[in-house]
Order: structure tokens, then C-alpha cells, then sequence
């Protein structure tokens, strides 16, 4: 009797609630592609099924029991009290029975049965968790990270060719469903577009690797299998391939954020970034967000058309196919996110901030930041050895700030043309230059975001003051120029909210570092949707 036959014969005997040595309060059989799982009422059994999936590989029993050890070893990292050990299922005759009294055939998995109502994507359904519970679960995975396995085999899961080689595996498997499932013109659009992304920011996985940012993780962070009880308790992480749970933490946390977008939580998800980054100060995160979560997407498309294919023609395998369609949908969502440029434009009165915000972008993303300070500087007529002029003479006459502006967005045309998103560090008083921005990025398809910087009047007399000391900052904004740079600023009110965001500087600096993190993630998020929406 091959493997596969007496699998179904071990789980038929288990399907009877006489087959337990213990009371059972209702018992109900749960199933995916790669195992099969008994829910008692106190005690789950979780089997393996002997099949091999090229990525997965469950055919012998020796595996099969070595594989059950292990996910009890590793998921205890996460979880305390729930995995109970491995039980041995064995044969005498034609009955089976747990212990290994006879010829074992099987291992399973012992679990506590943890309520479907306690876990993450029950709960999202209701109002009985919210950005505090969010930012506990950020923050507890944020330590689960700091402590876990590193190593130089471990950082090469990090690199390009490694997610390169993930990626390819995912799109070749899923080829043979492409029309007769999957929409053409969508799959390879992500497929190019991720193919893209591994051309043009391969520096952004060797600066993960360069912080540390790579470990042994969980590999399979849904919702589902994350629980809010007396502790946050988390299961299910992958054990059958050390390839998809060695990796960046972002790749982790991406799973979590594109299933919470996907249940139309978005504002949770951010949360448990918020309280991620808040422990960690790992705000490159956002730099790979989209093309991780395109990369689960996609994953989850690949279950759903595998799952689809071991089912008899019928509701259930319509079901598969519709959640693969459906998840399609949401990597072409993420794929258009990471492929388009943004234009961050960092604007305000002198004093408010600008520059130390356009900084701590430009290291949080690593992308080029244009200042027009700098571009002033670079004028036949600057001469540093003039000094600071009155408002509206010398370099600040109105032509050549006009020149500035000119010269700034055409600077920000090329990169944006190269698909590059970019920061800029300017005044933008008057409505006609942040016109002109808007009017760039439009032709160019890029999304625009406005981070306007704000403070008080005191704060910006005094952050002025210092640069007249000589002890912060390039501009030669002076504390007597700010009234003319009152006078002449244009309230920004022409921008929807998508595009326009304000800042109170005064405020701790990381703080409102994280706080613009996930406000322009979900303004690019709305900007993508609008141009999804048009197509």
C-alpha cells in the first residue's frame, strides 16, 4: 500500500471520534495542499501529506516525522503552551491507533486548539482590536527578530539572486495557468515589473543585508495565524524550506500587511509597522513593503492554483480559482506601487524643518535628494563672500528664485523620466511653482506627495538665529527675511489629501518620522488606486 493510500486510511480512522484517547467536543477536519489538520475542541493533530511539490518535498516518512519536530522546535519561538509535542500513529492489522505500539505510519503534529475568534483575522471584522494591540504585535515581532538566528549562510537568503531566483520559481510554476485562470496582461505586467525591480534597486538588498536586517523568521505571517489571548500568540511558521522563512524582515512583515490590506485594514497593518519601527528603527522597511508584499501576493496565487488543481470540477474548485484571480488583483495592485516613481516634495517656510526631514528621508529610502539651496549655490551669481542680502534682492529676487525652481524640476525631470523616485527640499511658496510639480509628475506618471512643514513663529526665529551663528543648516534664510517669506507664501489649499500632507516639527523627531512613514505609504497607496481605477 503506497504512501498516499495509507495517509487517506489514517485520516478516515481519525475523522471517527471514537479513534481519540481523549473527550471530544467537536471534531472537524481542516485541509490545504501540503497537510491536513483535526480540530478535537482542546487538542488539534496536524498531519503532513506524502506529496512533493519540487519547493516541498513530504514524500517519506522519515521527513515527514523529521519536518513535525521541527516546525514544534521553531514555532515555540513565537508561541508558549501551544505546541505539545509529536505523536506517533501506527497500525496493527486493519486499525489504527496513536503510539507506536505497531508499524508507525504516520507523525502528527500536537497542538492547543486556539479560538478561531482570538485570531487576527477574526478579529479585523470587528472593533476589538486597534492601532495599541497593532503596535504590541509590531513590537513583539520587532524583539523575535532582534534575537533570532543570523549568519552569513542565513544573509545569503537576503540577497538578489536568492529573492531573484524565489521570484522566478513563482512565475514559472504559475505559467501554465496563465488565460486559463489568470489574466495575461496583469501577470506580466508584475512579472516585468518585479524583473524591473531587481535591475534597478539591487543596492536596497545589499543594504539590508550590510544592517542586519536578515533572519531566520517566521516565513508564513498571516492573519490567520496570529492570536491575541492572555499573550499575543503566533503559529504556523514554514519549517519544509529554510529558503522561505530565511530572509529580510521585511519579507515577514509584508505577508501580514498585504493580508490586512486585503481585509480592509489597512490602518492595522501601519500600526504594527508604526510599532515595528519604533523598536527596531528599521524605516528602510518601506523600501521593499510593495515589492514583498507583490512577492506574497503572488505566493498566495500559486497555493490557490495548486489547490485548485488536486479538486474535482465543482464549487470548491471555482473557489481556488476566484481566490487566485483575486490575489492576482492585489499583486498588480503592490507591482504599480513599487514600479512608479514618487516625488516627494519636502516645503514650508525656512526654519520649519525641511531639510532635517528630507535627510532622514533620504536615508530611510535611499534616494537622491535636490535641495534648492544648493542649486542657488550653484549660480554664476552666488558668492558666499556677500553674505546674507534683504528679502528680495540679490539671490532672492524673484528671476532668480524663478531660475532655481526652473532649474530644480528639471533636475527632478530626469530622474523621474529613469523611473526614479526623488526628494526635493524647497520653499515652494508660490501656488504656480508647486503647480508646475504637480504638472511634472502628471506627465510623467509619477505619484506627488507635499510634506509641509509647520512650527511656531518662536521656534522658527530661533532655528533661523542659529544659522546666523553659523551652527545649522546651508540656507542664508536669516531671522529678517522671515516676513517677506510670510508675506509671500502662498496657503497651500490647491492639493487633495492624497497629494498634501502637513507636518508639526516641534514635535520628537523619530516620532514624526514614523508618523510621515505611514502617511505617504497610504497617500501613494490612494494615488495607485485612483490611476488602477482609470485603466
Amino acid at each position: 500500500m503506497n504512501d498516499l493510500k495509507v495517509f487517506e486510511n489514517v485520516c478516515r480512522a481519525m475523522a471517527d471520534p471514537a479513534f481519540y484517547p481523549h473527550r471530544i467536543s467537536n471534531l472537524e477536519r481542516r485541509e490545504t495542499h501540503i497537510s491536513v489538520v483535526f480540530l478535537t475542541g482542546d487538542v488539534v493533530y496536524k498531519l503532513k501529506k506524502p506529496v512533493d511539490f519540487g519547493f516541498l518535498d513530504y514524500s517519506q516518512l522519515k521527513t515527514r516525522q523529521r519536518m513535525c519536530e521541527l516546525e514544534v522546535k521553531l514555532n515555540q519561538r513565537l508561541s508558549q503552551g501551544v505546541y505539545l509535542g509529536v505523536v506517533p500513529l501506527s497500525r496493527e492489522g486493519d486499525k489504527f491507533k496513536f503510539g507506536d505500539s505497531g508499524e508507525v505510519v504516520e507523525y502528527a503534529v500536537k497542538m492547543k486548539q486556539l479560538p478561531d475568534e482570538a485570531s487576527l483575522s477574526s478579529l479585523v471584522a470587528g472593533t476589538t482590536v486597534g492601532p495599541d494591540e497593532m503596535s504590541r504585535l509590531g513590537r513583539r515581532l520587532a524583539e523575535f527578530y532582534a534575537a533570532a538566528e543570523r549568519g552569513e549562510q542565513i544573509d545569503s537568503y537576503g540577497g538578489c539572486q536568492v529573492i531573484e531566483f524565489n521570484t522566478e520559481e513563482n512565475f514559472r510554476q504559475l505559467a501554465p495557468f496563465v488565460e486559463s485562470v489568470l489574466e495575461k496582461e496583469r501577470f506580466d505586467f508584475i512579472m516585468e515589473s518585479s524583473r524591473g525591480f531587481f535591475k534597478d534597486s539591487g543596492s536596497v538588498f545589499k543594504r539590508r543585508v550590510v544592517e542586519g536586517r536578515i533572519c531566520d523568521g517566521h516565513g508564513d505571517l498571516r492573519a490567520e495565524h496570529i492570536y491575541f489571548l492572555d499573550r499575543i500568540q503566533i503559529i504556523d511558521c514554514i519549517e519544509f524550506n529554510e529558503r522561505f522563512r530565511y530572509g529580510d524582515c521585511a519579507v515577514d512583515l509584508a505577508f501580514v500587511h498585504m493580508d490586512l490590506e486585503r481585509l480592509g485594514r489597512p490602518e492595522l497593518s501601519l500600526a504594527i509597522l508604526n510599532g515595528y519601527t519604533e523598536s527596531s528603527c528599521d524605516y528602510g522597511i518601506y523600501t521593499l513593503l510593495d515589492f514583498y508584499s507583490c512577492y506574497r501576493a503572488v505566493v498566495k496565487i500559486k497555493i490557490s492554483c495548486l489547490s485548485a488543481t488536486e479538486l474535482e470540477e465543482g464549487p470548491r474548485k471555482l473557489e481556488m480559482q476566484s481566490r487566485a484571480v483575486q490575489y492576482l488583483d492585489v499583486a498588480f495592485r503592490y507591482s504599480v506601487q513599487f514600479a512608479r516613481p514618487t516625488l516627494y516634495v519636502l516645503c514650508g517656510l525656512p526654519g520649519t524643518g525641511k531639510s532635517t526631514y528630507a535627510k532622514k528621508l533620504h536615508h530611510a529610502f535611499d534616494i537622491d535628494l535636490f535641495r534648492s539651496d544648493e542649486v542657488r549655490k550653484e549660480l554664476p551669481e552666488y558668492s558666499s563672500r556677500r553674505g546674507p542680502v534683504p528679502f528680495g534682492t540679490g539671490m532672492y529676487r524673484p528671476e532668480i528664485r524663478g531660475r532655481v525652481y526652473s532649474r530644480l524640476l528639471s533636475i527632478v525631470q530626469d530622474e523621474l523620466k529613469k523611473g526614479c523616485s526623488v526628494i526635493v527640499d524647497a520653499t515652494f511658496s508660490m501656488r504656480k511653482w508647486r503647480e508646475e510639480a504637480v504638472r511634472l509628475a502628471e506627465d510623467l506618471d509619477a505619484n506627488i506627495i507635499f510634506l509641509e512643514c509647520e512650527c511656531s513663529r518662536e521656534t522658527i526665529l530661533e532655528r533661523l538665529g542659529h544659522r546666523r551663528e553659523g551652527k545649522d543648516g546651508q540656507s542664508d534664510a536669516r531671522p529678517e527675511h522671515l516676513g517677506g517669506f510670510v508675506d509671500e507664501f502662498d496657503i497651500i489649499n490647491e492639493l487633495p489629501p492624497e497629494r498634501h500632507t502637513r507636518i508639526n516639527t516641534e514635535g520628537e523627531i523619530e516620532a514624526n518620522l514614523r508618523t510621515i512613514l505611514s502617511g505617504i505609504y497610504s497617500q501613494k497607496r490612494a494615488q495607485v488606486e485612483q490611476v488602477i481605477a482609470r485603466l
